[in-house]
């Protein structure tokens, strides 16, 4: 086994982490303050959400410069400290690679757009209008709006997949791959331990560039229009010859196209990475896929379940990231358990299933105290560019304000990126000036200080699944398979390795529910209730040896 498949992974959104200077924002001496506590969790990998310089567009996935460090967060020598002592604890520093697009104030795209004739001058994907003026195609980008921006310099328009200010690279070109070959390649050199690399799926564009069926806006979502295009293997094949191959590192994409039954393509010896996040279980409230936050339906639970399983089996032979959350996504407790689920349970919940499926935990920042959706009182209030954009998508679909903004409070990625709560001090001692997104109002009760006390707290469940974890060979290396799959009320499956069994069951609803049977005189091992029943309390989680 790899290093990386035996231990969890603790994502950090460094803005939000910890803020060592009064600015407002977090910084990389805030992470290394913070190391024993991550490697508490039993963590063997911190990644890091982009800490290159940035205008912020899109909080630093819009990227100016791919080998330097945003004076916000620190220095290039705070970096080289962080890889050091993170060294020392037996923790490797994953960086965020952005290759689908740059910062419109990269100092490729200010030469790309000052002529048709300069030396990077199809660095990116530059289209001219049709006849009648109009943006080459009617997609729509991620963010909402037209996925074209005209450009008077030269006179064409330039793809973004997402912000405006978010340009697409032009992979075709084998000197726009070289230069991303090399910044990876820099950051080798300093020791990092690995890469999550972002929007993966969108590098390569198809050969014609044609219209979508329109939506009620008239655009068409550019997703389904250029998404895991044919031949994009083959750029990632020489993306790993050139960067990933011969390293002790590990690689995971965000892949929100890939089926899992085309996972074996992407991922292990004949793919690419070795592990990929796709996004179907954590999208099931969405038809196709379509993040439209006001179209989302209830989730069934089946179709979760079912979602879960399938990549379980995809990657049978290779390996999977197990999460629930990330800095794109609300908190898992409010999406994926009733309104009225205690909260604390439910963190519990799914902590059990993340630590107890096939595959490396991925742990975001907060999930291990059982932070929740923090909804705030208007749209002008959230930062998020993509909350903005659905804001308005849902009242173009004929939706009022405030359904719209009810919409956003459900989903927004603000939710995910409101400050660390470290103690009951002011701003939860995130930081002693105003942070740059409020405080959960709940902070003085969910805080590490506080849940580091209390025996029975998040944080402690969290640490005492991943002890199970690292020292059950049976949950790291056994056979995955689903019990009571027609269940609506209940999550069952099985790690088998040898004669070794163990079970998770979890009740996702509020009532009681009956125990499987075919775990009636099993031991409990571990759950989120203290004592033992003969059925299944609301929100119950166990875990269950044969």
């Amino acid at each position: 086994m790899e290093w990386w498949q035996n231990q969890a992974v603790y994502q950090i959104y460094p803005k939000s982490f910890l803020d060592t200077t009064g600015k407002g924002t977090g910084d990389l001496r805030g992470i290394i303050e913070k190391l024993d506590y991550i490697k508490s969790l039993g963590a063997g990998a911190i990644w890091l959400t982009p800490i290159y310089p940035s205008p912020m567009v899109d909080n630093g996935y819009d990227i100016s410069d791919y080998t330097a460090i945003d004076p916000r967060f620190g220095t290039m020598e705070d970096f080289d400290e962080l890889i050091a002592k993170a060294k020392e604890r037996g923790i490797r520093i994953v960086m965020d690679l952005v290759y689908n697009h740059t910062s419109d104030e990269h100092a490729w795209f200010k030469e790309s757009k000052s002529s048709k004739t300069n030396s990077k001058s199809d660095w990116y994907i530059w289209r001219d209008a049709k006849p009648d003026g109009s943006a080459p195609t009617n997609w729509r980008s991620i963010f909402g709006g037209s996925a074209w921006e005209w450009c008077e310099e030269r006179q064409q328009y330039y793809l973004h997949t997402f912000a405006i200010q978010q340009p697409d690279l032009n992979w075709e070109n084998p000197d726009v791959r070289q230069a991303l070959y090399d910044a990876a390649n820099f950051w080798l050199d300093r020791g990092v331990g690995g890469f999550r690399i972002d929007a993966i799926v969108y590098i390569k564009k198809p050969k014609n560039f044609v219209d979508g069926e329109p939506d009620s806006d008239g655009k068409s979502n550019v997703h389904n229009m250029i998404a895991a295009t044919e031949g994009i293997l083959d750029f990632l094949h020489e993306f790993k010859r050139e960067v990933f191959e011969g390293k002790d590192i590990f690689t995971v994409a965000e892949a929100n196209s890939v089926k899992p039954e085309d996972l074996p393509e992407w991922v292990g010896e004949r793919g690419v990475f070795d592990m990929l996040f796709e996004f179907s279980h954590v999208n099931v409230m969405f038809d196709n896929g379509e993040e439209f936050w006001h179209r989302a339906k209830p989730i069934k639970l089946s179709d979760l379940k079912a979602a879960l399983t399938a990549s379980q089996k995809a990657t049978r032979n290779t390996w999977y990231p197990i999460y629930f959350e990330n800095h794109d996504k609300p908190r898992s407790v409010n999406n994926f358990f009733p309104d009225d689920a205690d909260k604390n349970l439910a963190a519990k919940a799914l902590a059990t299933i993340l630590f107890t499926l096939r595959g490396t935990p991925f742990i975001y920042q907060g999930e291990e105290l059982g932070f929740a959706n923090e909804p705030f009182n208007s749209i002008d209030d959230y930062d998020d560019i993509s909350s903005h954009g659905q804001y308005d998508l849902a009242q173009a679909d004929g939706l009022s304000p405030e359904d719209a903004l009810r919409a956003v409070h459900k989903f927004s990625r603000d939710n995910a990126r409101t400050p660390m709560q470290w103690d009951s001090s002011i701003n939860a001692g995130f930081t002693s000036g105003k942070a740059w997104l409020p405080v959960h109002k709940d902070f003085k009760n969910c805080n590490a200080e506080v849940e580091e006390r209390d025996a029975d707290s998040v944080l402690n469940f969290y640490r005492r699944l991943s002890a199970l974890r690292n020292s059950s060979d049976v949950l790291i290396g056994g056979e995955y398979e689903e019990l009571c799959h027609d269940s609506e009320e209940i999550y069952v499956f099985t790690r088998t390795l040898g004669d070794k069994k163990l079970c998770t069951v979890v009740n996702f609803t509020t009532h009681d529910v009956e125990l499987p049977a075919q775990i009636k005189g099993a031991k409990k091992l571990l759950g989120n209730y203290a004592d033992e029943k003969n059925y299944l309390r609301e929100t119950e989680a166990a875990i269950y040896e044969f």
